[in-house]
């Protein structure tokens, strides 16, 4: 049981995709999540103002999730289409993996994604800046035809919006979702290749 005195906000967050995964976002309250965690909800207050806070930072701990190995890649050295794969495809891949396994956090995220949108416009920003950073390392390495880092990167990020915007999550179990990943990525790639 944790007592007041060593709560955590981390502790704290988890409990609440715990309690959200089981009530759902309209019934999820704090007083469910210090509940949970054997404390008074006055503890949870502590760390997070309101609930709207807690609920930000739930929805920004799930995204930055998103951000870590996507960094890793985007600073990694090497072939630029090579990375700019790998990292479209892990997009894809977590995306996938949490939409399929936890159906329910992953509507529930939905749901708080929605209310949020100042904390997903940053989210976008930062990855369509990691795919840039990408795009310019292709362009410096000769790989990639000279264009506007960030037009493309837009570019990119949306024309394979279809593998990660959740609004396409009933698809990406079908049967042909990888070839289809792979199709729009051999036209993704001829389209950035140098002549």
């Amino acid at each position: 049981m944790t007592t007041d005195s060593t709560l955590t906000p981390e502790q704290i967050l988890t409990a609440a995709e715990d309690v959200l995964r089981r009530y759902g976002p309209a019934k999820a309250t704090v007083v469910d999540i210090a509940r949970a965690l054997g404390v008074s909800h006055g503890s949870v207050y502590r760390h997070f103002p309101s609930k709207a806070a807690l609920r930000e930072a739930v929805t920004q701990r799930w995204l930055d999730q998103a951000h870590e190995a996507l960094a890793a890649i985007t600073v990694e050295r090497g072939p630029a289409p090579e990375r700019l794969h790998r990292w479209l495809a892990t997009l894809f891949a977590a995306k996938r993996r949490k939409a399929l396994e936890d159906p329910e956090l992953f509507a529930t995220y939905l749901t708080l994604v929605g209310e949020l949108s100042s904390t997903v416009d940053a989210h976008l920003e930062t990855l369509t800046g990691q795919i840039a950073v990408i795009i310019q390392d292709g362009i410096h390495q000769g790989e990639f035809r000279p264009t506007h880092v960030g037009t493309a990167a837009r570019a990119v990020f949306q024309a394979t919006a279809h593998f990660h915007d959740p609004v396409h999550s009933a698809e990406w179990s079908g049967p042909r979702a990888d070839q289809d990943f792979d199709a729009v990525w051999s036209l993704l790639l001829h389209g950035l290749r140098t002549a």
